[in-house]
């Protein structure tokens, strides 16, 4: 391979001592002229390695032969109408569609007409109560900066101005006085896309104002926190903010907002542990909470003395990972069983009415609904069962299908397993294996081995339209529940943070030698594949067992581990990851295992397509572009070591249709052709 000529400067930083050379620190310059040569030239080998791979061009038709087909969410009620999401198979952002009782369904946003190219995707949405009103944010090219437009439901017409510079934010409507919504101070200094977003704020937006108008609720005082959040509670009694300054831990506190000018109460002062108010009767509020319970449970307190020595059990704590919503004046309770998921219903007094009857083992979504409904609506899916979606008659309990997915996929041809293995410290680590029935253990199928292991993060069973590609094939499709998940609560999350990372990534090690020693496959047959904390994963274990894989996918990973807190939101990572200042332990464990600095000179590595996004402002695509950079310099060895960057696309949400399909068949052209296969 000729890789482009990527030039070295002479800069270097100290830790506790030590000096760490960082060449390629231009790079993270994303405005910079030469960043931009280097970025296209990059692609341009990239695509000219691409173009030469002679089946290409049939996994792409296939893949859109097999994305074609019409897609739909499930329904929500907001005022008279009915709402719900819409694909007619290949376009490039789902339609909002609406429907007053049975008449015709018409069209209420369509974000192919957001922009010329499909980029701008539409990022949320929030109805008034009475559904009169909705407020919407958009991102453009895969931003985490959005826009937020307000209209009036009736006619379609906008309302006052559009806001601009909002992120990471839900909104959340008072009445139809205005709304509640969080952003950060835009960056003054270097980059929009990569400088630091540190303290985040909570603004209310009167309608019919300015944005310089909204008033500032709660932030931006001398306790600084990266993540805040406000909602008001569906009876629009009480203003609910959660405040954290990391991924894991948050505060809480409420407002009575039926009462003007009453105080923001605080209920939790403290960041260690995950609470958030899920509703409430009158005064009494029900907190969703692992306060003393890494699994999670449901109490009540009365909201004017709330702290948690007041709270009682209304739902307690089991062996299972508990997740709650609320519908038609019921709480669902879905649990985790070994990462599948098991619902229940119980009444607000935490009486158990029902076990909720699932369409098998897989992953159930969307129990959630208005304390006025009836009915809600869930979506079932699996690694072989395309996502279907159930009408649930609250009184009963039954389940009616309601949409079935239209995808070309025979369920009863394939077979999908959990099997548990062993990793390198004994632990017990489940793993879902899937593939076509009666394929021969021979050690020559291929397989992709998928992970993710952090941030609390649950990989559950999840039907994917790209993953026929390799099943059809004969290939392997496999998914441990590595530590530092979510599936097993927060002792699980704990045991792969920190100075116990390197435990996420010998379970992920430890299942491709699983794979491998019972014949699914070999190491000349095995792929791995991970996205953002799973980029971090993929590209961490190649750098320390490079022999054990044939190809490797990090896709926008967090790969400079010692400079990570220093772009945009990274920061908040620290209670997951630890940083190189903290101490010098934890440098010197984030130097071993930082992918970046990993490499070595002269070592056969996979052969490696690293995927990133130049508008990725969440995961700065520096990371990728200085771990392609040493890679393609280390690499010894005829496999590739290839980056492939999207323009005009950000970490992944609200990617057009066709970017995301010209981005499978990169992929899976690339893991059959290194592994010198077909495709048939």
């Amino acid at each position: 391979m000729n890789y482009p000529a990527t030039s070295k400067t002479d800069v270097s930083d100290t830790y506790f001592g030590t000096t760490i050379k960082d060449p390629y620190r231009w790079l993270e310059d994303d405005r910079s002229a030469e960043t931009k040569a280097w970025v296209e030239a990059e692609n341009k080998v990239t695509q000219g390695y691409l173009s030469t791979i002679p089946f290409k061009g049939a996994i792409k038709k296939r893949l859109e032969t097999l994305w074609n087909y019409e897609k739909f969410t499930a329904p929500f009620k907001e005022g008279d109408y009915t709402y719900f999401y819409k694909n007619d198979g290949l376009q490039n952002q789902y339609v909002l569609y609406r429907q007053k009782d049975k008449s015709k369904p018409e069209v209420f946003l369509d974000p192919n007409t957001f922009s010329k190219d499909a980029t701008t995707s539409l990022a949320g949405i929030e109805f008034t109560k009475d559904g009169s009103m909705v407020a919407y944010q958009i991102s453009e090219g895969g931003s985490d900066w959005r826009k937020v437009i307000i209209l009036n439901t009736s006619d379609k017409s906008v309302v006052g101005d559009t806001l601009i510079d909002v992120k990471f934010s839900g909104l959340s409507w008072k009445g139809n006085e205005g709304f509640y919504y969080s952003s950060y101070d835009k960056p003054k200094e270097g980059s929009q896309l990569s400088g630091l977003t540190q303290y985040h704020k909570l603004y209310f937006h009167s309608i019919g104002t300015s944005q310089k108008e909204d008033k500032l609720i709660f932030g931006g005082d001398q306790t600084p926190r990266r993540y805040i959040g406000g909602g008001v509670t569906e009876d629009q009694r009480f203003l609910v903010i959660t405040a954290a300054v990391s991924t894991t831990g948050n505060e809480l506190y409420v407002q009575d907002l039926s009462k003007p000018g009453s105080p923001i109460i605080n209920v939790v002062n403290n960041y260690k542990g995950d609470h958030s108010v899920i509703d409430n009767q009158g005064d009494k509020l029900y907190i969703f909470t692992n306060h003393n319970a890494p699994n999670y449970r449901v109490v009540t307190v009365d909201s004017s003395n709330p702290a948690p020595e007041n709270w009682k059990d209304l739902i307690k704590e089991t062996e299972n990972v508990l997740n709650v919503s609320t519908a038609g004046g019921k709480i669902f309770a879905n649990y985790l069983k070994d990462a599948t998921s098991l619902v229940m219903q119980y009444d607000m007094d935490g009486n158990l009415e029902r076990t909720v009857t699932l369409p098998g083992v897989g992953s159930a979504s969307g129990f959630s609904a208005k304390k006025t409904e009836k009915e809600l609506y869930y979506t079932f899916t699996s690694y072989i069962y395309p996502p279907t979606i159930f009408k649930y008659i609250i009184g009963s309990g039954q389940s009616v299908e309601y949409k079935k997915a239209g995808v070309e996929f025979d369920p009863s041809k394939f077979v999908s397993k959990q099997v548990f293995y062993t990793s390198k410290d004994g632990t017990k680590i489940p793993m879902i294996i899937t593939h076509k029935k009666g394929i021969e253990l021979n050690g020559k199928n291929p397989t992709l081995l998928y992970g993710y292991g952090g941030f609390s993060v649950s990989l559950t069973p999840a039907f994917s339209t790209s993953n026929i590609i390799l099943l059809e094939q004969g290939g392997i499709y496999a998914v441990p529940n590595l530590r530092g998940g979510g599936e097993y609560g927060e002792k699980w999350h704990l045991a792969g943070t920190k100075m116990q990372k390197q435990n996420v990534f010998d379970d992920f090690i430890a299942a491709a030698e699983y794979l491998i020693s019972n014949k699914y496959t070999s190491k000349e047959y095995l792929a791995i594949s991970g996205g953002s904390n799973g980029g971090l994963l993929v590209a961490a274990v190649m750098s320390q067992r490079p022999e054990l894989f044939k190809v490797a996918f990090p896709a926008v990973g967090v790969l400079d581990m010692l400079r990570y807190n220093k772009f945009t939101a990274g920061a908040g990572w620290a209670y997951d990851y630890g940083t190189a200042e903290d101490s010098k332990e934890m440098f010197d464990y984030l130097l071993k295992y930082s992918p970046y600095h990993a490499l070595k000179p002269g070592v056969s590595y996979p052969a490696t397509l690293i995927t990133t996004a130049d508008h990725d402002d969440r995961v700065v695509p520096a990371h990728s572009f200085k771990f392609a950079a040493r890679l393609q310099e280390y690499h010894k060895g005829a496999s590739p070591a290839l980056i492939r960057i999207e323009t005009n696309a950000g970490h992944g949400a609200g990617k057009p249709t066709g970017k995301i399909i010209e981005e499978q068949a990169d992929k899976w052209a690339f893991m059959l052709y290194n592994m010198g296969l077909n495709f048939r």
